[in-house]
């Protein structure tokens, strides 16, 4: 629509993120999300052409969120206060969806909208990282900030899949990749 959002609009877009997160994208149903929205199929055709539109917006609205969280953590802090502020963030959010794992492995790859935007998402997030680790003199910073997020990534999985990983592990989580982001690995020699 011309830039209007609403009520229904918000309901719309939190019920596609429910019913994509539980079924991935091609499993959902335009009625189901509308549904739960509490709205009529036809006003969820109102907001979005398609059932790939309702998508991005859903991963842009999050994705902007996530952004402007972690910009907020990076904020007047030094590195290594910085480092664990974005772990925390970085494990905490996949852990919020850890009910929702289909939002990130069953969506539509071949939409060029989506893709160009997740291509901006990640470009946006490795040059927030990598302006903090430049502003703190850190050298080769794109290289340290794509090793620092690639190993949170992995983490992720951990967190994603992982039935015994708990709430109360991510803290201890973040903790220890920011510690090995900062310190390094140091092996013990007897």
């Amino acid at each position: 629509m011309s830039g209007i959002h609403g009520d229904k609009y918000e309901a719309i877009l939190d019920a596609a993120y429910t019913v994509f997160g539980a079924k991935g994208f091609y499993e959902s149903k335009i009625s189901e999300i509308a549904e739960d929205a509490g709205v009529a199929k036809g006003t969820v055709y109102l907001y979005f052409k398609s059932k790939e539109q309702l998508f991005t917006a859903v991963t842009r609205r999050d994705c902007e969120q996530y952004l402007a969280e972690m910009q907020g953590a990076l904020v007047q802090h030094n590195l290594a206060e910085g480092l664990l502020r974005m772990a925390n963030l970085h494990l905490h959010y996949y852990y919020k969806r850890k009910q929702h794992t289909q939002l990130f492995f069953m969506t539509p790859n071949n939409n060029p909208d989506l893709m160009e935007f997740m291509r901006g998402f990640i470009r946006d997030y490795t040059d927030m990282v990598t302006n903090k680790l430049a502003s703190e003199g850190v050298q080769q910073p794109e290289f340290h900030a794509k090793a620092f997020i690639g190993m949170l990534e992995r983490m992720k999985m951990d967190i994603l899949w992982n039935q015994d990983f708990h709430e109360c592990d991510v803290d201890q989580t973040a903790e220890w990749a920011a510690h090995l982001f900062m310190h390094g690995c140091k092996a013990r020699v007897q």
